[in-house]
């Protein structure tokens, strides 16, 4: 009977996953409609699904019909007054978002890519000729817009505009890069336009951008958050393979998903104007609001010419255009109706009028020797004991030492402590040009507390102070919990079933993962109870050792139930001490580690040995089985059978086991499991 009913809710389950499979992909919330997914499988553009997000979160913020109203009045504003047609110069800041990575490889890209991406545009919002984003057609503008990367930093001392932050974590999903990367990274949006180049847990996922907003009264300022403003993209769409080396992803690999963006930050719509339905022949403006732009109802792919999906308005879809969905390789044409919207925008919208008059992109004086010191984030936190290392102390602090001088940086000279105390000198060589950077660990900084690093000489006299010293804080990984300790090497272990003793098996094994003694599968008991089947069986185990033991039930509901109250216990001292006791197992497997070396703590063993993966092979959905008594936060990544990485998910609970692969190419894949401090390799088939 218990094999029946546990067999039909099984089934049930399985009904409920496949009536819920997801017929499209959810960024920011909101489901991608099925035309906004390129043939590839890319969301070439979140920006409208990303301002939904921010209007869900913020009700004061104004609706597109707002902000189109007010645009309209400030346009027929702009046209009756006279024009200066001067070039506008926007200072950009680059957040490059790492996870440790050398310069140049993967996220952590180069400079030369960072600046590829803002020649792209520039190229683009000038129309230059003899570049990329010239063009002969009639309504094909000069934005008169030109992109320079900062000169001065938020601290008025002198930078190359790219700011490179390890934040410890190898991808990012859409609401944590709106919840942490923005906020933690951002320079002042009303003198710095923000872009960040990140890895996007959602490896489709090309960019999005912040749009502007209006002055209306009770709308404008309060309304949208300032820690979120900018553009951002996937780092293989930054920048141009044309221009520069990096591991980019054609077709979308020329910089255009930038240019695209930055197009959205000063107020420009996707060329069908968000909206899938075909104005009239009577309407004046498009959907877009730029009457210039022949009426399109969907975006468009790739590079075919000669699709008209409004017929009953006249022209051909316009696939040239920055806005719209194309290959990077076609794009070419801002419109003129498009270039005064964004001249507008950079006329009078809130946070976007102030960078045409910042001074960000105008360098400051320069001294030949001139090093600037950043402490970086810790990312291994605190070292663990293990069994061949029980006292390993805490991981060195680093710094980056960045050359801000004409002169090339060959020597160095830092001083730092800890909490005040004692000071070290590290004296640094080697040969820096400039805006370039070593990465330093510092000796003597294993412990807690707060970390001061100045910077006491460079090429024998530093020339400027005020980027010298740099101050931060580390706490948290000087306790590590440990693993019960017995000074024995004699235990016993009594293991008590249910009636299904062929479900229970159990083993103990020491930290390298070999099995000292196992035992099972068992016999059934003929009626409900329970059956011994290990009566007090001697351990003796080897002294400063490390052991787990593992029981198992096959069927997945545990010894402990409507069929027998089991238990087990493991006991030293002649049975005086306690080392293992369950009485509540109801899962599939349980683990319990003790040890005989008082330094040891939980890392010392193979902690995810009992975790697996089923339905393997899976159509729809698996599940991730990890033993009781295991934790179960941290981090899954799927691996395709080329070593692509195809999905990044944060585990936080035990709905984060259960994982859709409904959208998963047929094929073998790898998901490396990484909770509790613990890592495992599984593999498993999509069918």
């Amino acid at each position: 009977m218990k094999k029946i009913t546990l067999l039909t809710f099984l089934l049930a389950f399985s009904l409920v996953l496949g009536q819920n499979k997801k017929e499209g992909r959810v960024v920011f919330g909101k489901t991608i409609a099925a035309d906004k997914i390129s043939p590839s499988g890319h969301i070439r553009c979140a920006t409208d699904e990303y301002n939904e997000y921010l209007r869900s979160k913020n009700p004061k913020m104004e609706t597109l019909e707002q902000f189109e109203a007010w645009m309209a009045n400030r346009i027929q504003q702009q046209q009756s007054m006279s024009q200066t047609g001067g070039i506008i110069y926007i200072p950009v800041v680059v957040h490059v978002i790492h996870n440790g990575d050398a310069y140049g490889v993967n996220e952590n890209i180069t400079d030369e890519q960072v600046q590829s991406q803002i020649t792209v545009m520039t190229q683009d919002y000038r129309k230059m000729l003899g570049t990329p984003g010239y063009n002969t057609n009639a309504v094909g503008a000069d934005v008169q817009v030109e992109f320079v990367l900062a000169k001065v930093d938020p601290n008025g001392n002198p930078t190359n505009g790219i700011d490179r932050v390890n934040l410890c974590q190898d991808s990012w999903s859409d609401t944590d890069i709106d919840g942490i990367v923005k906020p933690t990274t951002i320079w002042d949006p009303t003198q710095y336009m923000n872009m960040w180049s990140v890895n996007f847990s959602d490896s489709t996922l090309l960019g999005y951008a912040q749009f502007p907003e209006s002055t209306l009264a009770g709308l404008s300022t309060a309304a949208q958050s300032s820690s979120t403003d900018g553009v951002v993209a996937g780092y293989r769409s930054f920048g141009s393979s044309s221009l520069a080396t990096g591991d980019f992803s054609a077709p979308y690999d020329k910089g255009r998903t930038m240019t695209h963006e930055v197009g959205h930050f000063l107020g420009l719509r996707h060329i069908w104007g968000d909206n899938t339905t075909c104005p009239s022949t009577n309407t004046s403006t498009n959907k877009d609001f730029c009457a210039d732009t022949p009426a399109a109802n969907a975006p468009n792919y790739g590079c075919v010419t000669g699709t008209d999906s409004c017929p009953s308005n006249p022209g051909v879809d316009m696939i040239q255009n920055y806005m719209d969905y194309t290959d990077d390789t076609c794009m070419n044409i801002f419109t003129n109706d498009q270039k005064t919207r964004i001249t507008t925008v950079l006329n009078n919208s809130p946070r976007r009028a102030s960078l045409k008059t910042s001074n960000k992109d105008v360098a400051i004086p320069l001294f030949a020797n001139d090093a600037e010191v950043k402490i970086e984030n810790l990312c291994s936190g605190s070292s663990i004991a293990t069994c061949s290392n029980p006292n390993p102390g805490l991981p060195l602090k680093q710094v980056s030492l960045y050359n801000r001088g004409t002169a090339n940086l060959t020597s160095a000279t830092l001083t730092y402590n800890i909490d005040g105390g004692t000071n070290y000198t590290y004296n640094w060589t080697g040969s820096l040009a400039t805006n370039k950077y070593a990465l330093i660990s510092l000796p003597n900084t294993g412990a807690d507390g707060m970390l001061t690093v100045t910077v006491t000489a460079a090429n024998g006299t530093d020339q400027r102070a005020s980027n010298n010293t740099s101050v931060m804080s580390f706490t948290g990984g000087s306790a590590a919990p440990t693993v019960p300790y017995y000074n024995y090497t004699t235990f016993t272990f009594t293991l008590i079933g249910d009636r299904y003793g062929t479900e229970t098996t159990w083993s103990l094994k020491n930290a390298a993962g070999t099995t000292l003694y196992s035992g099972g599968p068992y016999t059934n008991s003929t009626s409900n109870g329970t059956q011994t089947l290990v009566n007090n069986q001697t351990w003796t185990l080897p002294t400063n050792g490390c052991y787990y033991l593992t029981v198992n039930d096959s069927y997945g509901d545990g010894i402990n139930g409507d069929y027998g109250s089991g238990s087990y216990t493991v006991k030293t001292n002649s049975g005086a001490i306690t080392v293992v006791n369950n009485t509540t197992f109801t899962s599939s497997s349980a683990v319990h580690y003790f040890t005989n070396n008082a330094s040891l703590v939980n890392e010392s063993f193979n902690m995810l040995e009992g975790v697996v993966l089923y339905p393997n092979p899976s159509r729809d959905f698996f599940t991730i089985s990890i033993p009781a008594g295991l934790e179960k936060t941290g981090k899954m990544e799927i691996f395709n059978s080329i070593g692509q990485k195809v999905m990044t998910k944060a585990v936080v609970s035990d709905a984060d086991l259960n994982v859709n692969v409904s959208n998963f190419a047929n094929g073998v894949y790898f998901l490396n499991l990484n909770v509790g401090g613990s890592s495992k390799t599984l593999k498993f088939i999509k069918e």
